[in-house]
């Protein structure tokens, strides 16, 4: 602590940001001398902006607009059709970079996007047939018991700690949320159990595997400055207790389990962030690589080279038309892994 108190007052002897003002004053006009030279600043880059030449180094706008036609020829105006509308080339409607769009992030990134998660793999239509088990579900019910809790927890935190000790309101909302944290680990722990013994990190899955386990590690830390962040008798013997174990592991000098405010912006703000990341890299990657099938999946049915790629998929027609085929069976229950994106 006496190295980084050392550093602190070093710098806020180079950096002082909290001198004595200094101001002009002219007639009714009274301004500080650094909000003047603000203004000042502010005004030339203004004039800069307008005046110096933007340096190009592809096709204008204007180019774009009018598709690169020369001098006389007749630009497509409103009302007009542009002749690149509904004529785009197969090329363009598959993403495929053009000459002017190969040095671009952005065309680079949608193009990256497209091929490896095209809108039937991120919103599909369509599941496989295996995921009709009460297994898959605890995957959906994890993250609908978190949108609960991070709905009721802003409310929380907008109405700050006296409203939800004291106002009904403000109690039932306390309730919920916890709750839905409950609901939210007990889900959670059901969906890493099965996907444990269920071995889903076969099929190229271990990122999908390792991001779920970071996402359960994390959330038992939001858990935590969750408790200390209650303000009562709780939270308090809580933060006391884990004082000692935070200075033990030497995570003391960056987190004081006794300091409200920074259990709180850590619960409210950078904890949510965190988790929300993961969340999101997770279910990126469970539509990247697709669900994780039975282990009894026959290797035909998962698009492998040593037999034909089956397609079996089973929608809401096939299941009420009179006659189809009966799917309870493991190797047609399983739609091929390829064309649901395991196995990309």
């Amino acid at each position: 602590m006496s190295a980084l108190t050392g550093v602190d007052s070093t710098l806020g002897s180079i950096i002082n940001l909290n001198p004595p003002g200094y101001y002009i004053h002219w007639g009714f006009i009274l301004i500080s001398l650094a909000n003047l030279l603000v203004i000042v600043a502010m005004l030339i880059v203004f004039v800069l902006a307008l005046t110096l030449p933007f340096v190009h180094s592809r096709r204008t706008h204007r180019d774009r607009a009018t598709n690169g036609a020369p001098d006389g020829a007749p630009v497509a105006g409103p009302g007009t059709a542009s002749p690149a509308a509904g004529d785009a080339s197969p090329a363009a409607g598959h993403g495929v970079l053009d000459e002017d769009e190969a040095g671009l992030w952005t065309a680079t990134a949608r193009n990256v996007w497209l091929r490896y998660l095209p809108p039937d793999k991120m919103l599909p239509d369509s599941q496989p047939a295996y995921v009709a088990s009460w297994i898959y579900v605890f995957g959906v019910l994890t993250l609908m018991s978190l949108t609960v809790v991070i709905a009721s927890g802003t409310v929380l935190a907008l109405e700050g700690p006296v409203w939800w000790h004291t106002s009904s309101v403000g109690l039932f909302v306390n309730s919920l949320h916890l709750w839905s944290v409950e609901c939210f680990f007990g889900f959670m722990a059901i969906h890493l159990w099965g996907k444990f013994w269920m071995a889903s990190w076969r099929g190229n899955r271990q990122l999908t595997w390792m991001t779920g386990a970071i996402a359960f590690l994390v959330s038992v830390f939001e858990g935590f400055t969750g408790y200390i962040s209650q303000t009562n008798f709780d939270s308090q013997w809580i933060a006391f207790e884990a004082k000692d174990a935070m200075n033990g592991a030497g995570i003391g000098a960056f987190f004081n389990t006794m300091n409200f405010g920074q259990a709180l912006m850590l619960h409210i703000v950078v904890m949510p962030l965190v988790i929300g990341l993961v969340v999101v890299v997770h279910i990126v990657m469970v539509r990247l690589r697709g669900v994780a099938p039975p282990i009894e999946a026959l290797p035909e049915h998962l698009g492998e080279p040593d037999g034909p790629a089956s397609s079996i998929s089973v929608s809401s027609t096939a299941r009420s038309s009179p006659g189809s085929p009966d799917f309870s069976d493991a190797g047609l229950a399983v739609e091929d892994a390829a064309t649901s994106g395991a196995g990309s």
